[in-house]
């Protein structure tokens, strides 16, 4: 692919994205265009409806833009391959969902180890890259248990082990704290800050919260599946104050 930027993890140029046709048909993007550094810690804001979780999946390659250009790690996703797409989720995303998605009957550790073994991993190997994750991720004695066994917090923190356990250079986040206590929910986001800060790994989160936007390095606020603001954490501190936790 040309002129890709390889100081930006993601680059996103006039995406358009709309569901549905005729008069029922519902914008979610409207000509959206950004970029995330390497090792940047990027929120999206907005209302219900402003089109933050759709730019989210199709920069994961979740979904496929009606126009519009995605390029992620260099590699521009309208130009790749089914396989080639799905090696690139598998290899350099980690997506960490609000909802969780554990399945309920597999282990804790079951539940970690899966995108490896998809991908062909030794046992071996996975084994080590599991134990890894739930270390970082402050969980390493819950391997043998269940999902329904977990605390919601608990629980998150295992989706986010899922998440890592595949070294990825990319960890795109959707709601962390949604179904979290503010206590728990400020535990997760100081994981999600320290893998930043840690281990260098780029993070796009999508949040409704002001406080947690503000773990990051920079907001994009999206308005009607447009981007209608663009600031550093310290500006959006000082408009809305640090300890707004709405």
């Amino acid at each position: 692919m040309a002129n890709a930027d390889y100081t930006s993890m993601v680059e996103v140029t006039d995406l358009h994205k709309r569901y549905g046709s005729g008069a029922a048909a519902t914008t979610a993007l409207a000509g959206v265009s950004f970029r995330v550094a390497r090792g940047a810690f990027v929120s999206l804001m907005g209302p219900s409806g402003s089109g933050k979780t759709t730019l989210l999946n199709l920069v994961a390659g979740l979904d496929v833009p009606d126009r519009g250009r995605i390029v992620v790690a260099g590699k521009e996703l309208g130009q790749l391959r089914d396989h080639e797409l799905a090696d690139l989720r598998l290899q350099t995303i980690g997506f960490v969902f609000q909802a969780f998605n554990l399945i309920a009957w597999q282990t804790v550790a079951e539940n970690v180890g899966w995108p490896l073994r998809f991908s062909g991993v030794s046992r071996r190997d996975v084994r080590a890259a599991v134990a890894r994750a739930l270390e970082r991720t402050g969980v390493a004695g819950r391997g043998g248990r269940y999902p329904g066994e977990l605390s919601g917090g608990e629980q998150q923190r295992v989706a986010i082990a899922r998440a890592i356990a595949t070294d990825p250079q990319l960890l795109v986040v959707d709601e962390p704290t949604g179904n979290l206590d503010s206590l728990t929910g400020r535990l997760i986001l100081d994981l999600l800050r320290a893998l930043n800060t840690e281990q260098g790994v780029t993070v796009l989160m999508v949040t409704h919260s002001t406080f947690a936007a503000g773990y990051g390095d920079r907001t994009l606020e999206l308005q009607d599946g447009k981007i209608v603001r663009d600031v550093s954490t310290p500006a959006l501190r000082a408009v809305v104050g640090k300890d707004d936790a709405t």
